[in-house]
């Protein structure tokens, strides 16, 4: 089993000139303001404050940067939060659009959304762009703590449907019980060995 000892934030880019190249695959996250991205990343790295949890949505509007040791993890802009302006929405539109450009270097997408809820119209439109740029993702359902074992695996079912994949393409997880973490842990073992094939 992957483990990951010693995540470090690296830095955070505005725009494009500022991404970061790298040797080591990028895995990307990505979701909807609020929907536990931080909280998702510090349970991956098994440290309670590498990204910046915040009670106040639409916080990260930077590309973030982390090195897990044998991968870089970026931490996409939270999309969909209202109460912004709608020139800062296109500014974080291009960034996302800057980034997936440049999709050979993106080993793989974690789409976060919330297991309780459906798909936002964000959420799918955002699914759609993966399907239609070829990025490889896996959807994490966050806060499954908050559901009974029967109704995460409705909401499960229910993202699944919306999204057009299949379940085993959706890990319910929850940053306060870790639930999903070996899933995941798995799942990043996976990339990086398929990486690794691809390079031989």
């Amino acid at each position: 089993m992957l483990k990951i000892t010693n995540a470090e934030f690296i830095t955070s880019a505005a725009k494009k000139e500022q991404f970061i190249k790298s040797d080591k695959p990028i895995i990307a996250v990505c979701g909807k303001s609020n929907v536990g991205k931080s909280s998702f990343i510090n349970m991956l790295a098994n440290r309670k404050k590498l990204a910046k949890v915040s009670k106040e949505p639409g916080r990260t509007r930077l590309v973030n940067y982390f090195d897990f040791g044998e991968f870089i993890l970026a931490d996409l802009p939270g999309y969909g939060f209202a109460r912004v302006s709608k020139a800062e929405k296109l500014k974080w539109a291009k960034l996302l659009d800057d980034f997936f450009a440049d999709k050979e270097s993106i080993a793989h997408v974690f789409s976060l959304a919330d297991i309780r809820h459906d798909p936002t119209a964000d959420d799918r439109q955002m699914v759609e762009y993966l399907y239609y740029h070829v990025v490889p993702f896996t959807v994490i359902a966050t806060k499954a703590d908050k559901l009974s074992r029967a109704q995460a695996d409705k909401g499960i079912t229910n993202i699944a449907a919306v999204y057009k994949c299949g379940k085993g393409n959706v890990i319910a997880a929850s940053a306060e019980t870790r639930q999903g973490l070996e899933q995941v842990l798995e799942k990043i073992e996976g990339i990086l060995r398929h990486g690794e094939e691809d390079e031989s």
